[in-house]
C-alpha cells in the first residue's frame, strides 16, 4: 500500500447455478486476473460459489457440501497468491445454515461473516433458507480443516496494524445489511473499518439501479468509508426475477467506478480507495469520537499485499472546485446564488442601500460586480445604487480600462473612472520613493491607494465596499496588506481562481445579455495581473501573476489536497504528477515548494481577512475554517520531501 491506497476490486463472475465446480473455476480466474493487476482485496458476490437462486436447492446436503469441497480446492489453489479475496457461499452450523462470506488468504480462511438482515418479500425468500447472524451465539467453526473466526462480530485489518501508519481495516455486510434501518457497517466503521465490503443479489428493476447506486454513495458517505457493492448478474436463473452484474465502488459520497450492468461476460471492477483521506476526515467528524457507539469488534489480522508502486486506475481531476461534465451548471448556478445571498443578508442587516466596488477590468472583480448585481436586483434596489470605479494606474492598459468601462455601462450601474497616477506620485514624494525604482513598495502604494478612494468614496454614498479578493489570493498572500486586502464584504473569499473563471464564463452564457457577454469572454482571455508595473511600448500588460507565483491551476490543486485533507507533500506531489500531464516532476515541485513558503508566510494576512461566505468544502477563514498560527514554521513540510 502506497500513499495510503488501497487497491479494491468487485468480482462479477458468470455462474451456473447449483454448479460449484464450475462456478469455482470462474473465480479462480477472477483473483487471478485481480492478483496479476496488483489488487489487494477482491469481493465477490452474495452466495456466488453455488448461484444466489438455488432456492430449495439450499436444503439439499450435496449442495451444501460440494460447496465446501470447492472452497477447499479454490484454497490450495490460491495458496501462493497475495491477493485477499471474499466470496459468497452458504455455511452449514449445527442445525442452522447461514448466507456467509468468506475471507480468504494464502490458502487460509481468516473469518466468516454471516448476513444479519434476510429479505422476506415478493422477490425474497432468505427466511425460509437461512439464519440470521442475530441467531447465532458461534464464535469459531470448524470448516474446510481449518479453525475459523465466525459471526458479525470480525474486523479484519492489516497485520502491521500497530507499527505501520499505512494501515487499514475493513468490514463485511451483505446484501438486505445494506437495507437496514441502521446498517451493520454504521456500527463497523465507528468501530475502525474503512471500507465496508457488500456481496449483495439484487435483482434488476425500472428505477432500482440508480437508487441502489445512491444507497451506496450514501452510505460511504455517511460512514466516511470506502464501500465496495458487487452483485449478482448473468447465469442467475430468471425463473422470477434478473440479476444484471451491479457494480459499484464509492469512497466518502463519490462514486469511483461501476460495472456495465447487463453484460453477458465476467468483469473485474478496479479502483484505489485512499485510506488517508478517509482518516483525516473522520478527525474531524464528531461521530468518531464517540467510540461508545462502536460494538465490541473482534479483529482479524491479514498479511498486506505486497505488490511494489501503486498505480492509481481512479482518475484525479486538475480542477477539484470545479464541477465537471452535467454538474457544471447546476454547481455554478448554486455557488452564485450563496454569493449573491450572502450579500443580500448583509445589506438587509445593515440597512445599507448602495455599494461601492473597484471595476479593474480582471475576473474578480468581474465576478464581485456580476454578483452585486444580482444582490441589488433581488433586493430590488436600483443598480444605480451600485457605484462602480475604474482606477487607472501606471500598469493600466487600455484593454482591461475599456472592458471595465463598458461592462459598468453595459450592466447599466453608476460608472465613474478615477485615476490614481497623481495621488500615487505624490506620495512617492512624501515617503521619498524613486518613481524608477519599481519594488514592492512602489507597487503597493497603487493598491493602498486605490482602497482609499474605495472606502472614502463609500462613506461619501453611504455604501459597503465590495471585496474582490479571491480564496487562491488569499492562499498565496498576492494581497496588498491593508490595500486590496481590506473591504467591507468579500464575495469572492470562498472562490478559487480556476472556479472564478468558470463562473464568469457560465454567466456569460446564462445570465447576461449578448453585449455584456462579449465583454465578459474577453475579460476571460485577459492575462490575470495586478497591473502595477508599467505596460510596454506596445500598451501590453508585463506584469503576469502566474508568471511570478505560478499557474493557478497547480496552486489550486495544492491547496484543495492540503487543506480538505491534510495531505503530506509528498503525496500532493503524487497526485498533481498523476493529474497534470503537461508539467514535469520538476516544475510540479518547484511551484509546490513556492505554495507551501507563501501559504505559511501569509497566514497573518489571513488572521484579519473580512467577513466572506463559504461556498464549498474548503476555505479559508479564520473565524471557522482555517485556525493555523502567523508564527508556523514551513521546516518540516519542506524538509520532509526533499
Amino acid at each position: 500500500m502506497q500513499y495510503n491506497f488501497i487497491k479494491t476490486a468487485a468480482a462479477l463472475p458468470v455462474v451456473e447455478v447449483a454448479d460449484c465446480k464450475t462456478n469455482c473455476d470462474r473465480i479462480f480466474d477472477l483473483i487471478q486476473k485481480a492478483e496479476n493487476q496488483g489488487v489487494e482485496v477482491v469481493c465477490f458476490p452474495e452466495l456466488c460459489l453455488t448461484a444466489y437462486t438455488c432456492a430449495d436447492l439450499f436444503h439439499n446436503s450435496q449442495l451444501i457440501q460440494s460447496a465446501e469441497n470447492e472452497l477447499f480446492n479454490l484454497l490450495k489453489k490460491t495458496i501462493i497468491f497475495e491477493t485477499i479475496f471474499i466470496i459468497g457461499m452458504p455455511v452449514e452450523v449445527g442445525n442452522q445454515l447461514f448466507n456467509c462470506a468468506i475471507v480468504c488468504q494464502k490458502g487460509k480462511i481468516a473469518g466468516i461473516v454471516p448476513k444479519t438482515y434476510r429479505p422476506n418479500n415478493n422477490e425474497f425468500y432468505e427466511i425460509r433458507w437461512f439464519a440470521s447472524a442475530l441467531d447465532s451465539q458461534t464464535k469459531e467453526i470448524d470448516f474446510c480443516t481449518q479453525k475459523v473466526p465466525f459471526g458479525k462480530d470480525i474486523l479484519f485489518y492489516s497485520n502491521d496494524y500497530l507499527e505501520n501508519k499505512d494501515n487499514f481495516t475493513f468490514s463485511i455486510e451483505i446484501c438486505e445489511d445494506l437495507w437496514a434501518v441502521i446498517p451493520p457497517s454504521s456500527y463497523q466503521a465507528l468501530g475502525g473499518s474503512h471500507v465496508i465490503f457488500n456481496l449483495s443479489a439484487s435483482n434488476e428493476l425500472a428505477g432500482k439501479s440508480d437508487y441502489r447506486r445512491q444507497l451506496v454513495s450514501q452510505q460511504s458517505g455517511r460512514c466516511v468509508a470506502g464501500y465496495v457493492y458487487v452483485s449478482a448478474g448473468f447465469g442467475e436463473s430468471s425463473t422470477d426475477l434478473l440479476f444484471a452484474s451491479s457494480a459499484i465502488i464509492a469512497e466518502n459520497g463519490t462514486v469511483l467506478a461501476g460495472s456495465e450492468r447487463f453484460l453477458l461476460e465476467p468483469q473485474l471492477i478496479i479502483s484505489n480507495i485512499d485510506i488517508e483521506r478517509l482518516k483525516n476526515d473522520r478527525k474531524k467528524n464528531d461521530s468518531f469520537k464517540c467510540t461508545s457507539l462502536s460494538e465490541n469488534f473482534r479483529k482479524i489480522p491479514l498479511d498486506m499485499p505486497v505488490f511494489g508502486n501503486t498505480q492509481l486506475t481512479r482518475k484525479f481531476d486538475r480542477f477539484p472546485f470545479v464541477p465537471q461534465g452535467k454538474d457544471l451548471d447546476e454547481r455554478c448556478q448554486e455557488i452564485f446564488n450563496i454569493q449573491a445571498n450572502a450579500l443580500a443578508v448583509r445589506l438587509f442587516h445593515t440597512g445599507i442601500k448602495s455599494a461601492v466596488i473597484g471595476v479593474s477590468g480582471g475576473l474578480d472583480s468581474t465576478l464581485a460586480l456580476l454578483v452585486t448585481v444580482a444582490t441589488f436586483d433581488r433586493l430590488k434596489i436600483p443598480r444605480k445604487n451600485i457605484f462602480g470605479i475604474t482606477m487607472p494606474g501606471f500598469g493600466s492598459t487600455a484593454r482591461t480600462k475599456n472592458n471595465s468601462w463598458n461592462l459598468m455601462k453595459s450592466l447599466e450601474i453608476s460608472a465613474e473612472e478615477i485615476s490614481i497616477v497623481k495621488a500615487v506620485e505624490q506620495h512617492f514624494k512624501d515617503i521619498k520613493q524613486n518613481p524608477d525604482n519599481h519594488d514592492t513598495t512602489y507597487e503597493n502604494c497603487q493598491a493602498r491607494e486605490r482602497t482609499q478612494i474605495l472606502m472614502d468614496y463609500a462613506n461619501k454614498v453611504c455604501g459597503l465596499v465590495i471585496g474582490t479578493g479571491d480564496m487562491s489570493e488569499l492562499a498565496l498572500g498576492w494581497t496588498t496588506y491593508n490595500g486590496d486586502h481590506i473591504s467591507m464584504y468579500g464575495v469572492n473569499s470562498g472562490v478559487p481562481k480556476t472556479l472564478v473563471q468558470y463562473l464568469v464564463k457560465w454567466i456569460a452564457e446564462n445570465k447576461t445579455s449578448d453585449k455584456s457577454a462579449k465583454i465578459l469572454f474577453d475579460i476571460i482571455n485577459t492575462p490575470i495581473s495586478p497591473e502595477l508595473l508599467p505596460t510596454n511600448e506596445n500598451d501590453e500588460i508585463v506584469q503576469k501573476t502566474e508568471d511570478i507565483v505560478g499557474p493557478y491551476e497547480l496552486h489550486d490543486f495544492f491547496l484543495y489536497y492540503f487543506l480538505r485533507f491534510g495531505f503530506s507533500p509528498e503525496k500532493i506531489m503524487f497526485l498533481a504528477e498523476n493529474a497534470f500531464e503537461n508539467y514535469d516532476n520538476k516544475t510540479i515541485k518547484k511551484w509546490l515548494r513556492v505554495f507551501l513558503k507563501r501559504f505559511f508566510a501569509n497566514q497573518f494576512k489571513r488572521s484579519c481577512m473580512p467577513d466572506g461566505t463559504k461556498v464549498g468544502s474548503v476555505n479559508l477563514s479564520p473565524r471557522g475554517d482555517w485556525r493555523m498560527p502567523s508564527d508556523a514554521s514551513v521546516k518540516g513540510w519542506i524538509d520532509s520531501w526533499n
